[in-house]
């Protein structure tokens, strides 16, 4: 995905509507203030909200029956692509969003046009929903769980997407769903996501009009969310729109790793906890499910997960296992574990586990600071002579 500079025309402001008609004039017209570039997708409303519209110099196109939000925001993405512009901003139709803070996302595009932005809305206004509360932790969590990107407000429909972004990923969710999964595959793409604070506005709950289903809309996120918890983890890369992969942590040439890694813009502080975070969970009695917890993990807390799984195979049995048998037994019993047979480690094999994970409390944080500690040093040495190659060799040219 490339972009150069991006200037104000190639910008196109979307409103998708549904059955939005009290409030879609006030928003367009807003918009229209703020931008030139303003189309209405008009989803197979049937409060006659886009008749409302037709003395005002905005592009209306219509879906003859409702296909859901994501839709609507692809059809708007074609229609953009084939007019030249590069860039759409969404905003909604039910006034929640002000247009007048429109400007905030054009000056952000023509600042870095490769990212997404997200409105992080002011939940300190009145009338703010409780469900609007919990829903938007609810997508903050599973984001960071899904890709380690963060976000203050993935809920929000205040946006501004790279074209190439709609246009060459693969999207599974037409409805409300779609805007966390194109947030998801978007950071899975190496495309940037960041917050813009926006200000919002709740109507009195007397007032308010949502056409979010509790039932349907909530089981169509929940089983996305699990399908995309189960995608992140899968051994085969995501699609790429900006090359910046992180190539995967080898043993057999640990400094050249660590090298590769540092080139991406990786700190050295952020490989030590990766490599802490690989140990202290490898340490752990998670049988058979070790690589899938630190995956999960590494990707919550943002660290580089390759190193964190290569860093948990040197844990694997036999020797830290035994290990942390051992100091468990003697935390049990007070004396050290000698006599190895069928009976201690077969037939009492739930002491041994809890043995291990007695052990494991204390190794486990050792092992890890020690681990990343070395990693944060070595990782420290290397940028820092890679640092000053760079310095002698701008010094050097005449």
């Amino acid at each position: 995905m490339h972009h150069d500079n991006v200037s104000l025309d190639q910008l196109l402001v979307v409103v998708p509507l549904y059955n939005h008609g009290g409030t879609v004039r006030d928003v367009v017209q807003r918009c229209l203030q703020q931008h030139a570039h303003v189309l209405v997708v008009d989803d197979g409303s049937s409060d006659g909200g886009a008749q409302t519209l037709t003395d005002l110099k905005v592009t209306v196109l219509r879906h003859e029956v409702n296909r859901g939000k994501g839709e609507a925001i692809l059809t708007a993405a074609a229609q953009a692509r084939q007019r030249g512009f590069s860039h759409i901003v969404t905003i909604d139709a039910d006034a929640q969003h002000l247009p007048e803070d429109l400007p905030l996302f054009f000056k952000a595009v023509m600042r870095e046009p490769l990212a997404v932005y997200v409105g992080m809305r002011d939940f300190s206004a009145d009338n703010i929903p409780a469900s609007s509360r919990f829903g938007r932790h609810f997508s903050n969590f599973w984001l960071r769980v899904e890709t380690g990107c963060k976000l203050g407000d993935a809920q929000s429909g205040f946006r501004a997407y790279p074209l190439a972004v709609l246009e060459h990923l693969h999207f599974t969710d037409s409805r409300y769903s779609f805007e966390v999964e194109v947030l998801v595959k978007a950071c899975w793409a190496g495309v940037p996501l960041h917050d813009l604070p926006i200000q919002v506005y709740y109507a009195p709950g007397s007032e308010r009009i949502s056409h979010f289903n509790k039932v349907r809309d909530n089981i169509n996120l929940s089983w996305l969310n699990m399908r995309l918890c189960m995608r992140s983890i899968a051994p085969w890369p995501h699609k790429r729109l900006i090359r910046a992969d992180q190539p995967p942590f080898s043993w057999r040439q640990p400094l050249q790793s660590l090298r590769n890694l540092l080139a991406q813009d990786i700190s050295p502080s952020k490989l030590g906890l990766a490599m802490a975070l690989g140990l202290l969970l490898g340490t752990l009695p998670l049988i058979a499910c070790h690589t899938v917890v630190t995956l999960f993990a590494a990707g919550f807390i943002g660290v580089n997960r390759y190193l964190a799984v290569a860093a948990g195979n040197l844990c694997m049995p036999p020797l830290v296992p035994a290990l942390c048998i051992e100091l468990g037994y003697f935390f049990r019993h007070g004396k050290w574990l000698t006599d190895i047979s069928f009976e201690t480690l077969g037939l009492q094999c739930i002491d041994r586990v809890y043995e291990w994970f007695l052990g494991s409390l204390l190794l486990g944080p050792l092992f890890a600071i020690v681990g990343g500690l070395i990693v944060y040093v070595i990782s420290r040495w290397l940028q820092q002579r890679a640092w000053q190659t760079v310095s002698d060799r701008d010094t050097s040219c005449p």
